[in-house]
């Protein structure tokens, strides 16, 4: 796992319940006493082990820690305008999904993020199948979603349900996982301002 992972759990700690407890975090999870390089790459146990020890600090369900993580990294405004880039309002958003590890990429080769997959149903619903290495990522996906349907001003039920085995015959990936998203209103509050050029003498 590439550090600039762990490094965002670490600052999502620090900044929604201090450094003393994400310290107490790195011991628990018998991390090494130096912070993470972002541009290395560490072995997965030990981001497991991060998410794992946080979870027991904080008394807090893995799913809905993860969630909340997921919200975070739309407060870091490199990551908002990576995903504002995909664009103009939330519907065109979800539709730039499938492109967004491909765009990642471009500014850093070396993360690795999940295989996303986005599908409308009949219903009008829209499905994004998260294929990761690691459990976990459809959660932090939910969370995503739920920071910028915020973001673009838009009211929607984003869900993870269960995945039962053998629910999917046609999908043989056991790690893949669903997020189901309904879009009920593209224009429910104003959207955050954003531009895709910074204006001239902005700094």
């Amino acid at each position: 796992m590439l550090g600039l992972i762990n490094r965002s759990i670490e600052t999502f700690l620090t900044d929604t319940h201090g450094a003393a407890l994400c310290a107490r975090v790195r011991r628990r999870a018998d991390l090494p006493g130096e912070s993470y390089e972002p541009l290395l790459q560490y072995d997965d146990a030990q981001t497991l082990r991060l998410i794992n020890a946080a979870c027991d600090e904080l008394g807090r369900a893995r799913s809905e820690f993860l969630e909340d993580l997921g919200a975070h990294l739309c407060s870091r405004e490199a990551v908002r305008r990576l995903l504002r880039y995909g664009g103009c309002d939330y519907r065109g958003f979800l539709n730039s999904l499938n492109e967004l590890n491909d765009r990642a990429r471009m500014a850093l080769p070396d993360l690795k993020l999940p295989d996303l997959h986005l599908a409308a149903t009949q219903s009008g619903q829209f499905r994004l199948r998260v294929a990761a290495d690691l459990p976990g990522w459809g959660a932090v996906l939910a969370g995503i979603l739920r920071a910028m349907a915020d973001d673009y001003g838009s009211l929607a039920l984003i869900e993870v349900p269960p995945r039962v085995a053998g629910s999917d015959l046609r999908d043989p990936d056991p790690m893949a996982e669903t997020v189901t998203i309904q879009l009920l209103d593209a224009t429910h509050a104003e959207a955050r301002q954003f531009a895709l050029a910074r204006m001239i003498g902005e700094v």
